[in-house]
């Protein structure tokens, strides 16, 4: 089935030098922090997080707390259907790719790809079609087909040759825990991930990422304040090494401490039962300037870009396609 579709891999460094490219959905973390007059800072700022937390969280040999640094690489994947040119790719999925810097032996260490996750699909299914879905209903709900078509694309992705020529390891994406759900502390805890919590109930991201056959678990890392979403195949404990994980919760981490203070920057940490609110009061900012609203409101424009220039063109193809992958 991946024949059917032709993917596209580009990557870029993201650094204190990036500038968003025209194709990259401008709410993606990383874009949305190179932008403005503090774009900079910003991106230099972050970077220094992410690298502080991962030295804190791999303390072993590391006295001075200074042995490893991040790097973060875009990857952009485009998409061609059957015999269209190139010019015609449309720009399905952006991920980060960490790989970790040893200062002390000048390894470079490959780390995990996934962790944010950008879909323009995504930002179709909801914000175009949930809200259409909804619009005189009494009681809000979601189409039964709702996020096949974007999990079987993600799925065809992943078993492609172009995932398989870059990437060593399945996906590894880390989102923020839902702020309808309510999570119970258990009494199963990692060196690295923390201790683990349970949802009471699937949110209507997981039932989604199950759609792109991801399974969740939740994990509140050492000295974090909330629980993080890690989405992956396969096991998470067992497929990935302590300086992979450490490198995805830094990274992950870091950003969520910049988009949602009110969760990850708290001033106090989930108890034993913890439901997140974005309306918490307790909690500090960091030194990154963000526009959250601006980042609502995109979504919005984005998700409609993706039905002019994607779901529409190709509509009876990809219902097709989508209902021969499933098969």
């Amino acid at each position: 089935m991946s024949r059917d579709f032709d993917f596209n891999i580009t990557k870029i460094s993201f650094d204190e030098d990036y500038h968003p490219s025209e194709s990259t959905r401008i709410t993606t973390n990383f874009a949305n922090l190179a932008r403005g007059e503090n774009r900079q800072e910003n991106l230099r700022n972050a970077l220094r997080m992410i690298d502080n937390r991962f030295n804190a969280l791999a303390y072993w040999d590391n006295p001075k707390g200074d042995r490893y640094a991040v790097e973060l690489d875009i990857i952009s994947v485009e998409m061609s259907i059957g015999a269209e040119s190139r010019n015609d790719a449309f720009p399905l999925i952006e991920i980060l790719k960490t790989n970790i810097v040893d200062r002390r032996t000048g390894e470079r260490i490959e780390g995990i790809a996934g962790n944010n996750f950008s879909s323009y699909v995504r930002d179709y299914d909801f914000s175009v079609v949930l809200p259409e879905h909804n619009r005189n209903r009494p009681e809000y709900s979601a189409p039964d087909d709702f996020g096949d078509l974007h999990g079987n694309l993600f799925k065809c992705f992943l078993n492609s040759d172009a995932y398989k020529a870059h990437f060593s390891k399945p996906p590894v994406i880390c989102l923020s825990a839902s702020s309808s759900k309510i999570y119970h502390r258990t009494d199963n805890q990692h060196p690295v991930l923390g201790v683990e919590y349970l949802q009471n109930e699937f949110s209507s991201t997981d039932e989604y990422f199950r759609k792109m056959g991801l399974q969740v678990r939740y994990f509140m890392p050492p000295n974090c304040v909330a629980p993080l979403a890690f989405y992956f195949l396969g096991d998470l404990l067992g497929d990935y090494t302590n300086l992979e994980l450490i490198s995805t919760i830094s990274t992950m981490e870091t950003f969520q401490k910049i988009y949602r203070p009110e969760i990850y920057n708290a001033n106090s940490a989930a108890g034993a039962c913890y439901q997140p609110s974005l309306k918490h009061q307790d909690y500090s900012l960091t030194r990154i300037v963000y526009d959250r609203e601006e980042r609502s409101r995109l979504a919005v424009e984005q998700g409609k870009f993706a039905e002019e220039h994607f779901i529409k063109p190709y509509k009876a193809i990809l219902e097709q396609w989508s209902a021969n992958y499933a098969a």
